[in-house]
């Protein structure tokens, strides 16, 4: 009995005590209020080796657990401005993650400084499962904890977060409802903001695109300001401030150069533009009559534009002066081309199928052309879009100088073996003592006699050299002119197409035959019935008209005035889809009208074989030239 108490004391000592100090250091740890604890692994806890999981709930393996986005939140107490300012740059699943920080800190300990989440759509429930896992922990920690002081702690403890667990399931749905208010109007602020966005950056780059030469322009009035001051009486007076001024304006011209834009100015611009401000400002100061100003100002405007009346004459002098000048290549081809042909055997120079060349049942084109390679392209281009080749003859009209070149360049470019030329040179004729040969060529006037040139034909269809055929031309031998005698496209479009810019209205033989707002046509493109052109005697009647003008008081120089007078009420109008004009004067004529042109017309100075045509629309022309010819690389001829 005597060594009983001390057994028992050891055995106390030894074996209760241990278990008392251990459940106490375990209950610690599983203690939700522990300033270290994580409550997440709760659930792993290693025992002796082994890993007591919890029933509640089925927790993820380690194979499949998955690791954090990364997204780090300040878990602050009283302090929500982190994540307002964080919401206010993110998207929607954001305002799940701060719905959830909220709800997170209802059931936990305001001591915790940070926590790292994981946030997915289908995390929803996942404060519940967390919730679950506590009160599973407290549970198996209410087992493991021995009576006393600290069980009644931990009941208490437990109690109050069964109070706040209450609380936070009753605010739950409303925070829910809120969440949910809040991620559609985040979501109708992100569409609204982005398309402010985007119409703010379009009123930026719109307003760039308008201030690109502010400045520019600022400095250019600067200039013409310092000019209408130096022309000052008061201002010319004040030696030292005139040459103040004249730096300035130095300063400034040296600083434009030829800037068109902003960004072309150097750095110094905006000191010279400062600098220049105030010398205008003192200018101001001296001259404060703003009538003598007005009255500069005024005769500069009218100076201005004298001076640009002087130039737009200029350059339409220069202009028709490179028209009406050979090309150094178109210059080089004839000659060469007479050379050649003068070296062939006569046989050598004569066309094939002769006798086809009056077949009225072929089709037959008229050109009047000196220019070989313009002829030559209108010659391609309407073998290359008829249907039947075989049936189009082609017979070309040209000037003495020009004859042979244009028959060596057929006999040696034929189209193809099965078409039919005829090369005509005219001679001097009475009756074209009406036309002026200074400044009018006699090939223009030759269209006016027509059936005299083609006696055995009853139907031509007349071409310019500055055409290009771009379909079949064949059904226009099947229109039915009804008793016109020309079929032409009219050129109504413009006022200027009217009779009354080509006639002399004032004089009364005009204005007693014929309207002032009749409608032109063009010429370029025309269908003659040469037999009812004989029946109206039509050439009797440009005679008659040439005479009436022998003092030019009718029209002035040009062929289309007096095709008006001699067709008047004779010509049928054409569907203008046969032929479109302007491409050698109009920059813009329609694509679409070109397309679907049967021919389109170069008139006007911008001929596509000279450097002054217009180069967009060149390439229709140039399509035709076969530039590796042998003639066209010895006369440097190059697109």
């Amino acid at each position: 009995m005597f060594w009983r108490k001390p057994v028992l004391i050891l055995l106390f000592l030894t074996v209760l005590a241990p278990i008392v100090l251990y459940t106490d250091r375990l209950g610690s740890f599983f203690d939700p209020r522990s300033k270290n604890g994580f409550l997440d692994e709760s659930s792993t806890i290693n025992f002796g080796g082994e890993f007591g999981t919890l029933n509640a709930l089925p927790q993820e393996s380690l194979n499949t657990f998955k690791e954090p986005i990364g997204v780090v939140y300040l878990d602050s107490s009283g302090n929500s401005d982190g994540l307002d300012s964080e919401i206010s740059t993110s998207n929607v699943g954001d305002v799940e993650k701060r719905e959830f920080k909220e709800e997170l800190s209802l059931g936990r300990s305001a001591e915790h400084k940070s926590r790292v989440l994981s946030m997915t759509a289908a995390d929803g429930n996942k404060w519940e499962k967390e919730n679950v896992i506590e009160q599973a922990t407290n549970g198996k920690k209410e087992e493991k904890v021995s009576d006393g002081l600290q069980e009644q702690e931990l009941d208490a403890k437990r109690k109050s977060d069964e109070i706040k667990e209450k609380e936070r399931q009753q605010e739950l749905p409303v925070r829910r409802q809120e969440r949910k208010h809040q991620q559609h109007l985040l979501q109708t602020s992100v569409k609204v903001g982005s398309g402010e966005h985007m119409k703010t950056k379009l009123e930026r780059q719109s307003d760039k695109t308008y201030v690109s030469d502010a400045r520019v322009r600022h400095l250019k009035d600067q200039l013409i300001r310092a000019k209408v001051y130096l022309g000052m009486g008061p201002i010319r007076s004040n030696s030292q401030f005139v040459r103040e001024l004249r730096l300035r304006m130095k300063e400034i011209q040296r600083a434009l150069g030829d800037a068109t834009k902003d960004l072309d100015l150097p750095k110094n611009a905006d000191e010279k533009r400062k600098a220049m401000e105030l010398t205008l400002a003192r200018a101001k100061q001296i001259q404060d009559d703003c009538a003598a100003v007005i009255k500069k100002l005024r005769a500069m405007l009218h100076s201005a534009e004298e001076q640009l009346r002087v130039h737009k004459k200029q350059t339409l002098f220069l202009t028709q002066l490179a028209a009406k000048t050979l090309p150094k290549g178109l210059h080089c081809l004839p000659l060469r081309l007479s050379t050649e042909y003068y070296s062939l055997l006569s046989n050598q120079q004569q066309f094939p199928n002769q006798e086809k060349l009056e077949d009225p049942e072929l089709y037959h084109y008229a050109l009047f052309s000196d220019n070989i390679l313009a002829t030559a392209v209108v010659v391609n281009s309407t073998v290359f879009h008829a249907k039947d080749p075989t049936k189009h003859v082609f017979h070309i009209v040209t000037d003495r100088l020009n004859y042979a070149a244009m028959r060596m360049w057929f006999l040696a470019n034929p189209p193809g073996k099965d078409y039919y030329f005829k090369t005509h040179r005219t001679n001097s004729d009475p009756n074209m003592k009406f036309r002026n040969p200074k400044y009018l060529s006699i090939l223009n006037h030759l269209r006016f006699y027509l059936p005299e040139i083609f006696p055995k034909l009853d139907k031509v269809v007349f071409l310019d050299d500055d055409v290009v055929v771009q379909k079949d031309l064949t059904g226009l031998w099947m229109l039915n002119l009804k008793g016109k005698v020309n079929g032409a496209v009219e050129t109504c479009g413009e006022s200027f197409h009217r009779f009354d810019r080509y006639l002399n209205f004032s004089n009364p033989h005009i204005s007693k035959n014929f309207n002032p707002r009749a409608c032109g046509w063009a010429y370029g493109m025309n269908v003659f019935d040469l037999a009812e052109w004989r029946k109206q005697k039509i050439t009797d009647v440009y005679h008659s008209w040439q005479k009436l003008n022998q003092d030019r008081q009718l029209w002035k120089l040009g062929t289309l005035p007096p095709g008006l007078i001699t067709f008047w009420n004779r010509t049928l109008p054409l569907h203008r889809s046969w032929h479109v004009l302007g491409l050698g004067y109009d920059p813009n004529v329609r694509q679409k009208e070109i397309e679907r042109a049967a021919v389109i017309h170069y008139n006007g100075n911008m001929k596509p074989w000279l450097e002054i045509g217009m180069p967009k629309y060149r390439n229709y022309w140039a399509k035709f030239v076969n530039y590796d010819q042998v003639y066209l690389r010895d006369c440097n001829i190059n697109p």
